[in-house]
């Protein structure tokens, strides 16, 4: 394929561009899978669902905190009860029963106490524990915030730069000539780097250096003959003019640019 040395080199610039949309792609990609933005979001999920079984632990504490205390409330009615009964004149039978339900009354009622009491404990550390799982939550809620905030920030810059570059690829493809840009396009289709400099005897795409016997070729190449590298295929781009090339394929003037 032919084509002007200078539409090759322009194919540089459409490389630079293109490299730099994979690198905004791949900060995309890092920041969709930013694990600091995905243990935060963890997190706060965690000390949600630990809060949420606190508060219904605490509410099944207060049901049965609530069910002691109305069955002290019946047995402190029923012991009322037994004394009115004993100091109404009761006959002696009947007094060592009702003192002995009064004995067990008592029991009962020291018993639903102490149950209580048990109750009421495991409900003040509940309490406590759910204080300071929704302080860490809303901590938590701070932290999601930041990250996504930053998260929103980067987004937005690489969403900005990659505007850029798809415009400035659009506006540099539309100077070099089509049949150029379609063997670029084949061979990024490939490979991420289509067109590379030649520098030296390297290849600035695969890094491998050509032998002196494969510099002959490319040095006696017409400037404007379309060159790939053997190696990885990339088109193979000349920034210093060949010394043996032939100058017959374009003027003076027009060879003294690439100079």
């Amino acid at each position: 394929m032919k084509a002007d040395l200078f539409d090759q080199r322009r194919l540089l610039e459409l490389q630079a561009v293109d490299t730099t949309l994979t690198q905004l792609a791949q900060r995309r990609r890092k920041l969709d899978a930013d694990p600091a933005f995905a243990t935060a979001s963890q997190r706060l999920r965690a000390l949600g669902d630990k809060a949420a079984n606190l508060t219904g632990d605490i509410a099944d504490l207060d049901r049965d905190i609530d069910r002691v205390e109305r069955e002290v409330d019946l047995v402190k009615k029923r012991a009322a009860n037994d004394r009115d009964r004993m100091a109404s004149g009761a006959g002696a039978k009947e007094l060592e029963g009702l003192q002995s339900e009064l004995e067990s009354l008592a029991r009962r009622q020291a018993s639903l106490e102490d149950d209580e009491l048990e109750l009421m404990e495991r409900r003040e550390a509940l309490d406590t524990e759910l204080t300071e799982t929704r302080r860490q939550l809303g901590e938590a809620e701070r932290v999601l915030a930041d990250a996504e905030a930053d998260r929103a920030r980067l987004l937005a810059e690489i969403e900005a730069e990659t505007a850029d570059a798809a415009s400035t690829r659009q506006a540099l493809a539309i100077n070099i000539p089509d049949r150029l840009v379609e063997l670029y396009e084949r061979i990024h289709a490939k490979q991420p780097i289509a067109a590379a400099e030649l520098v030296g005897r390297r290849c600035g795409s695969c890094r491998i250096e050509k032998s002196p016997a494969d510099m002959i070729p490319i040095k006696s190449a017409p400037i404007d003959e379309v060159l790939r590298c053997e190696e990885c295929g990339c088109v193979l781009i000349r920034t210093e003019l060949p010394s043996t090339a032939p100058r017959t394929l374009a003027s003076e003037d027009e060879l003294k640019k690439y100079e």
